[in-house]
């Protein structure tokens, strides 16, 4: 049977990840299994190690894993060592690979959003590795700008003097939200109950007509506060199930091999989401 799963933290009790991989790999008459795994931080390092001794195949990584599992990996395929983030993990011949498919799978996204992100001018919430992930997929799309602004300035500044484009605080982030034409919400925070003062600051944003898409790469929050934001301004909105289909459907080419159609993917999540 082939063993594949998620890690995080409390948080992957709530994923979705299981339901859906879970589903394709019965639509494809697999013998598998996706499991949540909760881990600590100060975990995780045994819990990788784990991996090994359990003949798991692969796993996914996310919230607050991604960058710590980078380090942890024993190779890492270019892209996720010139991010400094993974969120997929394969054993193969013993070795454990660090894989980015963030990266495509929110260049995918951002397309059946019908946003193109080439000559636009985007500003990313997050500095995080979800942050990176879609700091790089924007300046790979051509994007005139792309801002970063953190509740951790320091943390913003690290993630664009490794790729490049101009950092802020959250206070110069507010008043630059006007100018942009793609916001993105790659920070863990979603709804007013995870963090009022985040929620107070994305409320009150003030986007104006050239704001196209507001994408949160968050899902599963009955309350939404970039969904608000984006309401108020006129502007599209998508959140992150487009996205976890998109990266789960290349994590699963890397475990099994398998070339499988997106709409399975998407299938499995109707009916779940």
């Amino acid at each position: 049977m082939m063993l594949l799963g998620v890690i995080s933290d409390a948080r992957a009790a709530h994923s979705l990840s299981p339901a859906m991989h879970n589903a394709v790999l019965a639509e494809l008459g697999l013998d598998g299994v996706y499991l949540p795994f909760a881990v600590q931080p100060d975990q995780l390092a045994a819990a990788l190690a784990g991996l090994r001794a359990l003949g798991l195949t692969g796993v996914n990584v996310t919230v607050p894993h991604k960058e710590a599992a980078a380090a942890l990996a024993e190779e890492l395929t270019p892209q996720a060592a010139a991010l400094g983030a993974v969120n997929t993990l394969a054993l193969r011949r013993g070795v454990l690979e660090g894989h980015n498919t963030d990266v495509d799978g929110f260049a995918q996204a951002l397309g059946q959003a019908g946003f193109a992100a080439g000559g636009r001018r985007c500003l990313v919430l997050g500095a995080g590795g979800a942050a990176r992930a879609v700091v790089q997929a924007l300046h790979e799309q051509g994007a005139a700008s792309v801002q970063v602004a953190g509740r951790s300035p320091r943390r913003a500044r690290a993630l664009t003097e490794r790729l490049g484009g101009e950092p802020l605080d959250l206070a110069q982030a507010a008043a630059v939200a006007g100018q942009a034409e793609l916001i993105v919400n790659a920070t863990s925070v979603s709804s007013p109950a995870e963090s009022p003062a985040m929620a107070a600051f994305a409320l009150g944003l003030c986007l104006d007509s050239r704001c196209g898409l507001v994408m949160d790469i968050n899902y599963g929050r009955a309350e939404n506060i970039w969904a608000r934001l984006a309401a108020a301004s006129g502007a599209a909105f998508c959140d992150g199930l487009a996205m976890l289909a998109c990266q789960a459907r290349l994590s699963f080419f890397i475990w099994t091999g398998r070339e499988v159609p997106l709409a399975s993917f998407q299938r499995a999540l109707e009916g779940v989401a």
